[in-house]
Order: structure tokens, then sequence, then C-alpha cells
């Protein structure tokens, strides 16, 4: 890895854009370096490095992306608590409550991040370890905590974890891989859903680089070989282009969209297809003055190559949840091959870029109106899921399912945006509208047709939910085998309904489930005491009520009593003699066990011996 030249407070203060080089702003920024400088002063980094070049680092990419001086004075200061005697009072009566706020916000999440490490490193006595999952859970639910009370905490966590990823190599190897995993599953998809794509990207790249080392170095080789070629493809369709919209009077900026290599390796497991395949996809990127000029773009480029039939998205009308918008069309190149086009207007260009920091770049001070307000909706919700179980594996399931996967956009009746996980069911829709709906779902319109409610929705598909006044959930909800619901949000209401409802109810419920369960297995012998065992409990009467609430469904029942057959039969193997070998006497011939042979009678072979045989059919 290439050795990266040592930053200045200087480098920092030249990316802060120039309508926020107040003098105000430079002497916060200027006082916040001078006291992280004399802090770190005589440390240096497992890479060798002066400790400070990593808090000028982060402070760098947050001046980058556009932020306020309060944050990067807090970016220049983030680990100031954590490693030196330097404390929250003290940054307290040198920069006010703002800055100090987020340092504080930034340490208690590096504890946290800390004592995992330790946990899993062995450091802490066994007894008192909680399993990774719950660990994860906890700093996972500190972290939205922090979002939701003020969204520039994460955001300097984001700045942090992508430096530290830059410099990896120092770590060892297991520490490199596990860190790596770590951004994959939870930094990566975190920049994508606050709609910080430049993060986004090289978070997913640095990962991949430690997870899949060898897939890694294939990629960037292929990449370095075909580039001049690959560039010389997307300039002839630039030129093309450009004199075209010369020609119509637009204004606009076309270029190239680089190809990632964390993008590439995806596609090519998720396809199954070769590099090449995938890497011969051209891309470019045209960017206009007004939303009115995408749409006469996307015409012009329609009429001049042949548009690939549903590889059309309209994100412009429809956004993404994070806030990006863009018309993406692809065509048959000059070539034949194809061509990926995005259109967008510059401020649709800004969000894409620096997604939710784009608040702070173009608005003094950062003030929090209603739009802010809807683009971190989703952050709260989570916040509410995470109290409302104390599973710790649900929570972070619903995190990579509700929260991190990729989206389908569907619309009420009467034109309310509803974005839901890919997968998401007319049920899930239900309960994201509101609990009740949920409840009392018996059916559901989507585009006028009823369909079934297994169904899963697409971006477009506009769902009315039929619903009676005393309707209830079914069980049949809750088994995954089913498909009936894709959400953690739609699961945990349901549960919660079920909970809610007379244990003596839930006992003969999940009694009924179970002999249900037996009959249809054809393992009625079984007793409902052998199953609750393998489910850890001591009490029938529990492991009934358990089935009933929906704690345990009837895919994960069939599973054990799976387990008790197998138990059985082994048992059965064991205790029963072997068959007796059969006593076969005269000539054997090896390799005929079980078929009629007939020697010649002129034959007298001796054991050993070489023979001939003939095959004869009838």
């Amino acid at each position: 890895m290439t050795k990266q030249p040592l930053l200045s407070i200087s480098d920092v203060i030249e990316r802060i854009p120039a309508h926020r080089r107040t003098n105000s702003a430079l002497a916060l920024i200027n006082r916040a370096y001078t006291i992280a400088e004399q802090a770190h002063a005589g440390k240096n980094r497992d890479s060798g490095e002066p400790f400070i070049q990593h808090p000028l680092a982060a402070a760098f990419l947050l001046a980058d992306l556009g932020m306020d001086p309060d944050t990067i004075a807090a970016g220049l200061l983030h680990d100031v608590v954590e490693d030196t005697d330097v404390d929250l009072e003290k940054l307290d009566r040198e920069f006010g409550s703002h800055v100090t706020y987020l340092v504080d916000g930034v340490t208690k999440l590096k504890e946290i991040e800390d004592q995992l490490q330790e946990e899993q490193q062995g450091r802490v006595a066994q007894k008192s370890v909680k399993s990774r999952s719950e660990q994860e859970a906890e700093s996972l639910r500190k972290m939205f905590i922090a979002m939701s009370e003020d969204i520039r905490v994460v955001i300097i966590k984001l700045a942090d974890r992508l430096h530290n990823m830059r410099t990896l190599s120092a770590l060892s190897p297991e520490r490199q891989r596990e860190y790596a995993h770590e951004t994959h599953d939870i930094f990566a998809p975190l920049a994508n859903r606050l709609g910080i794509w430049q993060w986004k990207w090289e978070l997913e790249d640095l990962s991949l680089r430690y997870i899949a080392p060898n897939a890694y170095t294939d990629i960037a080789t292929a990449i370095e070989e075909r580039l001049p070629e690959r560039e010389r493809g997307v300039q002839q369709h630039i030129d093309i282009l450009r004199r075209r919209l010369k020609e119509e009077g637009i204004e606009a900026d076309i270029s190239g969209r680089p190809k990632h290599i964390y993008s590439i390796y995806h596609k090519m497991q998720r396809k199954g297809v070769p590099f090449q395949q995938i890497y011969d996809i051209r891309g470019i990127r045209v960017i206009t003055n007004t939303e009115a000029d995408c749409y006469r773009i996307l015409g012009i480029v329609h009429s001049l190559w042949n548009p690939i039939p549903r590889e059309f998205d309209d994100y412009i009308a429809t956004p993404k949840d994070n806030g990006y918008q863009s018309l993406h069309t692809a065509v048959k190149g000059e070539d034949g091959k194809t061509l990926e086009v995005q259109i967008r207007t510059w401020e649709m260009h800004r969000t894409a870029e620096y997604g939710i920091a784009s608040h702070w770049r173009y608005k003094e001070g950062g003030r929090q109106d209603q739009e802010f307000e809807n683009k971190i909706a989703w952050i709260r919700s989570l916040v509410e899921w995470r109290k409302e179980t104390d599973d710790a594996n649900e929570f972070i399931d619903a995190m990579k399912t509700d929260f991190f996967r990729d989206r389908v956009y569907t619309f009420t009746p009467k034109g309310k945006l509803v974005d839901l996980p890919i997968g998401s069911t007319p049920i899930d829709f239900a309960y994201r509208i509101h609990t009740e709906i949920g409840n009392r779902c018996r059916g559901a319109r989507v585009n006028g047709k009823m369909i079934s409610l297994d169904y899963q929705l697409k971006s477009g598909d506009q769902v009315e939910i039929l619903t009676t006044r005393h309707g209830r959930p079914s069980r049949d909800w809750l088994n995954p085998a089913l498909g009936y619901i894709k959400t953690s949000r739609a699961r945990n209401k349901i549960r919660q309904w079920f909970r809610r409802q007379d244990r003596e109810q839930n006992i003969f419920q999940g009694r009924e489930i179970v002999e249900r369960e037996l009959k249809r297995l054809g393992m009625e012998q079984i007793g409902h005491e052998a199953i609750a065992r393998l489910f850890e409990y001591d009490r029938i009467e529990d492991f009934h009520a358990a089935v009933g609430f929906g704690d345990i469904n009837s895919q994960q029942i069939a599973s054990k009593i799976a387990e008790i057959r197998r138990q059985e039969e082994q048992e059965t193997q064991l205790l029963e003699p072997p068959p007796p070998t059969p006593t076969i006497e005269g000539i054997q011939v090896q390799g005929t066990g079980g078929l009629l042979t007939r020697l010649a009678r002129c034959c007298n072979p001796l054991p050993g011996n070489d023979i001939i045989g003939y095959v004869t059919r009838g």
C-alpha cells in the first residue's frame, strides 16, 4: 500500500467550503488542533506515523464532506478524552457545550467498541461475557441513539472508521479480517443509508481487500489492464452525447462513471458471471441545471441508442429513502455493449455525493428543518424498535433486513410513499402503515387486483389493505417457510399480539400446533416433553405457551422432530443384529455377487487365477 503524505492543519482548512472560513470558525479549528497536538504529542500509531495524523485525517474527511466547524473541531478532538489526560470539563471550558457533546458521543461509541474487542479476545472473565451478537446489538443501539440525538456523532465515527480502514495493514491478519467484516456489515451500509456514497464505495472496497484478498487483487489487476480500452469506449459515447446536447441548447456536464472493485465483485457473485461480462458494462453520468432538462436528456439518450427493456428507474419522481435522486437507464451503445446512463441536476448530485451531510454543507448552521427530520426518521424508528425487543439477534436481524437492505418503493391508494426492504409483502406494508391495520389485515389489492398475502411487492406498486373489524393475525404468518412476512417490524408486532392474549389460550393453541406437526410428519408416538427438552424448556406448559405466543414456529418444531427421528433410527440400527452373511460354496468370482454365473465344465481354476468372462443377454 502506498504511504500517504503527512497531513497538516492547513490541508484541513483548505478543504473547508469558502463560506464557512470565517475568523471565528478558523480560530475554533486551530485551537482544537493545538490541544489535540499537545495531547497526542510523542505518541505513534501502529503504522508508525505520529498519532496526530489520525485526527487530522478524520477532520480532513469531515471538511471535505462540508461539515460545520463544530464537527471538524470535534473530529480533531475525538480521541483526546479516550486516550489522553484531557477530560470533558476542560473541553467544555475551551469550546463550549456543542463541541464537547460531539466528542463525548464519539468517546462513548469508542468505549463500547473497545469493550467488544476485549471480550472477543478473551481478556474479560467468561462469566461476564455477553455473546457477540448481544455486544454488537448494544454497540449498534448506542450508535443509533447517538444518531437520533445528533447525527454528526456518527458522521465523525464514520470518518474515524474510514481512516482506520485506510491504515489497516499495520494490524495483525486476524484483526484485519475482523475489522473488515465489521466495516462491511455495519459501517458501509450505514454510509449508504446516510447517502454518503463516496465513503460507502471506499469502505466496501477496503473491506473486500481484507475479506477476499485474492479476488480483490485479481479484479484490481484486470481493471488496470483494461482501463485504456474502457476509457476510449466511454469517451466515444460522451463525445456523441455532448455534440447532440449542444445542438439542442442544453447545458450539461458529462463524465465517465468509475467502476468500484466491490461493486464488480458483488455482481460477479450475485449473477454468477465472469469479470469480463460485468466490466464490459460502461457507465456515464450527466449533470444538468433543471429537472425538466433531465427528462429532455433522457429522451435524447433514447433517440441516440436503443433502450434496454426493464432497465429504466425514475428516482426523481420516487427518491430513495436516503434522499438519492436520478434517472437511470441502460442502452445498447455504439459497439452493441451495454451503456448505463445516470441523469441528475447539480442539487441532486450534491445530495448523491454528500448524502445527509449536504444538510450542513449547503445550509448555514445546519438548521433542523422538516426536510432534515424526514431524512432521519428511519433512524428514530430503529431506536424505537430496539426498545421493543430484548433479543439481540432480532435487533441485528432488523437492522440488516429492515434498514440496510435494498428497498422497494410502494404507494398507498392516496399516493403516500412507503419504502420497504426488497421481498416485503402486503402484510409488511400493513404493519408499516399501522399496527392495527396489520392485525386486522385479511387481504390486499395491488394495482387494483386481488393478490395473495405472500406476494412480493415491487417498486411502483399501489397497495390497498383489506381489513375486518374484529380481525386478528394468523400464526401462519410467523412461519418463515410460508413467506408471509419479511420485516422484523411485522414479526415483532405479530408476536406482541399473541403475547397479549390469555396464557391458557396460548397454551391450548401451542399444544394444537405441536400435535398438528407430529401428525403431519407421522411421528405421533413422540411425546411433547421430548420436543420441549430440545428447546430447553423444563415445563411443558411454558413450551406450549411459547409456541402459542409465536416465539417458536412450526418450521422449528419440524426441525426438532426430525432430530428426534434421526436419534431413534441410529439407536434402532445399533440394537438390531447384523444380517447373516450368506454362505457361498464352490468357486467364487470376485465382483459378481448377486449375479447368475456359470463356469465352463473344462475349467478348474485355482484361487488367484485370471479368468475371462462372457456376458450373455437374456
